[in-house]
């Protein structure tokens, strides 16, 4: 016979979206357990991008007066646009009045493991779910099995998909794990950290014509840094050497500050949004619900919003002497009002830095006349500050 434990909220996922959520619905005096596949270390360990819109900084802070962001993070004010040898830079503040902050999602997890554990946060480690069972629609249940391969069956008023893009939950709401609208990229970038001092005090986006480029930072120690490759790529085939090679072609006016590359990979760009992000007592948040190409730094950003307008939604479904049922049964248009900006958004960046692999003369012209004409327009400048800062928290 299964274990069978019962709570109000069961997520599945310990990722930023079910961390977030699971502390919001504390604060709200609603039980949760969050369970995920991997172990603590796995999920601290898994070095991801890390841009927080305002918005994401101000709830970290919010939830957590001891975070990190401040001291471990940097608050950057902009970004340099690098294409045909020149470099303009995007003014955050003086365009919008916003910043973002370079603090990668391994830290902010970090911060959001020991304080959700410190405050007795029923949060399971090695538990591989196999989807949810809504035998009782109002009392659906997650079922899976436990690090010791014990089956696990936790009964909720509510079950939250916070589990990634290959959800185990994704198949209930939308009728399949692929249920979904999805388009795939003809090219790739390929990654590297590296032991070397920064490069540039603010993120480099570059347009060349030998593609794509970006110089990002991770600490004073050890820096990130893209190219644009194919998506078959081999991250191990190039020498270190022809690394170098490659990104200060494509960075040029800039000189990098070469180090030791001590990790390399190659990520594929896939853009995609769930079908459906609420099907009765079980709904979608971050990439189980959609995921976006990392050119707007969008999808961690994204996955905290969807959960700022779930958390809202359970309070009044779930909240003590209450059952109002209208902001969970609008929570899916609202979350998607802001997913589809994103959406566009991270699919401009894309489309008008990289070169495409089919891409003609007229093709080639054509986006750099784009981006001129959003470095000569203030108000070209102030729309890509303004999302690349964050829309507001609620539509």
């Amino acid at each position: 016979m299964p274990t069978t434990v019962r709570t109000r909220v069961a997520v599945v996922g310990a990722g930023p979206a079910g961390l977030v959520l699971s502390q919001l619905l504390a604060d709200a005096g609603i039980e949760s357990i969050v369970v995920d596949s991997r172990s603590r270390g796995e999920i601290e360990s898994t070095i991801r991008a890390g841009i927080l819109e305002q918005n994401t900084v101000e709830l970290l802070r919010a939830i957590d007066p001891g975070t990190r962001v401040d001291t471990v993070g940097h608050r950057h004010d902009g970004i340099e646009l690098r294409f045909g040898d020149e470099a303009h830079r995007i003014d955050f503040p003086a365009l919008v009045g916003r910043s973002v902050w370079l603090y990668p999602q391994h830290e902010v997890l970090k911060d959001l493991l020991a304080l959700r554990l410190g405050a007795g946060q029923d949060l399971r480690f090695g538990v591989t779910v196999a989807g949810v069972d809504e035998g009782d629609p109002e009392h659906p249940a997650v079922v899976g099995t436990d690090a010791q391969g014990e089956v696990v069956r936790i009964e909720a008023d509510f079950v939250v998909g916070a589990d990634g893009s290959r959800s185990a939950v994704r198949a209930t709401v939308t009728g399949s794990r692929s249920g979904g609208y999805f388009r795939e990229y003809p090219f790739a970038w390929f990654g590297i950290l590296c032991e070397a001092p920064p490069s540039a005090q603010e993120l480099i986006y570059s347009n060349s014509d030998q593609g794509f480029a970006l110089i990002s930072q991770r600490s004073p120690e050890v820096q990130r840094m893209y190219f644009q490759c194919d998506p078959d790529a081999d991250a191990t085939a190039p020498s270190e050497a022809e690394i170098w090679d490659t990104l200060q072609a494509r960075v040029p006016g800039t000189t990098l500050h070469e180090g030791r590359i001590i990790q390399r990979d190659v990520l594929r760009f896939r853009s995609f949004v769930a079908h459906e992000l609420r099907r009765g007592r079980v709904a979608l948040v971050g990439d189980a619900a959609h995921t976006v190409p990392p050119t707007g730094a969008k999808g961690m950003n994204l996955a905290v919003a969807d959960v700022v307008l779930l958390a809202e939604a359970l309070r009044a479904l779930l909240g003590e002497g209450t059952r109002d049922e209208r902001l969970i049964d609008s929570y899916a248009e609202r979350a998607l009002d802001r997913i589809w900006k994103a959406q566009h958004f991270s699919w401009w960046m894309t489309s008008m830095l990289h070169v495409a692999p089919d891409a003609t003369d007229f093709d080639r012209r054509r986006q750099l006349g784009e981006l001129r004409s959003v470095v000569e327009s203030e108000a070209g400048r102030a729309y890509l500050a303004e999302a690349y800062t964050g829309w507001p928290a609620r539509p």
